[in-house]
């Protein structure tokens, strides 16, 4: 038995090295699972060839509309036809002096080399007021990654040929917790691989729709802007100084009772003591 288990020991040490060392030889499964995966399991002729760059591409823009409830409508048809999806998407009506001003908020998801596109159909739809695209590689990531799955991939298919011709019980056992623990890195890994494509197949794009009038306000710097923020902020104050007056009154009423009541008796004690002391000799 002893000798079973120091076989067994060699074994899985080699199957180890071979997959830690396997990052270059990748099963079929694995080549071209991925937008941009390289094939690591060709043999390199001469120079070796620049992997596909992989970008993680994000955008957040502002648009002015008439309405944006059906702008966010007419977003979301746009996203759906350019063959993204809407993840988010939000509608509200915020309070002000002019009876409420409409805000909807979305966030889709849009095929990457769809985004210019998208971002005509939004000049188009309204006034696009701002936007602000931020670029990510992540091609490092990507190459890691794809070989850490090729390498695991190899040392799983080694301890399934193991566990083939495997000669007692134990060796069998030991082959099959072994492989399980490499399949569940392996899985974890190709869901982290699976993500990473899914952000670099399909850029996020936040879109706030405002009304024209809101969007004016939001972008004025100069005097109409500061004396809309100053209105804003007294009218705010004044409102805040109602509020705590209406708390401070019930309690100002009782101590006014309370001072009605207790000052005439103050001064009645005093005039008593006064009249109490008897005049200095003479």
């Amino acid at each position: 038995m002893r000798g079973h288990r120091f076989a067994l020991a060699a074994v899985l040490g080699a199957l180890l090295l071979g997959g830690c060392s396997g990052g270059g030889v990748g099963s079929e499964d694995s080549a071209g699972s991925y937008p941009g995966t390289v094939d690591l399991a060709a043999p390199a002729s001469g120079a070796a060839e620049e992997p596909d760059r992989q970008v993680v591409t994000t955008a957040d823009t502002t648009v002015a509309v008439d309405d944006p409830a059906a702008g966010a409508q007419r977003i979301s048809e746009l996203a759906e036809d350019r063959g993204g999806r809407v993840d988010q998407r939000s509608e509200q009506t915020l309070p002000d002096g002019s009876g409420g001003t409409s805000v909807a908020d979305l966030v889709l998801r849009v095929p990457a080399d769809e985004l210019t596109g998208v971002l005509d159909e939004l000049d188009r739809l309204g006034d696009l007021t701002s936007v602000s695209v931020v670029r990510d590689d992540v091609t490092g990531t990507a190459v890691d990654l794809d070989a850490r799955i090729s390498a695991l991939q190899t040392s799983v298919t080694r301890l399934e040929s193991f566990m083939a011709g495997a000669a007692t019980t134990a060796d069998l056992l030991a082959a099959e917790q072994e492989l399980a623990t490499r399949q569940q890195d392996l899985e974890a890994l190709q869901a982290q691989r699976t993500a990473l494509a899914d952000q670099v197949e399909l850029t996020t794009l936040a879109v706030h729709l405002v009304e024209p009038t809101a969007a004016a306000v939001e972008e004025d710097p100069g005097f109409t802007g500061g004396l809309a923020t100053g209105w804003r902020a007294l009218t705010a104050t004044l409102g805040g100084a109602l509020v705590v007056l209406g708390v401070l009154l019930p309690w100002l009423v009782v101590a006014a009772l309370v001072a009605a009541v207790a000052v005439p008796v103050v001064r009645r004690s005093r005039r008593r003591r006064v009249r109490a002391v008897p005049p200095p000799p003479a």
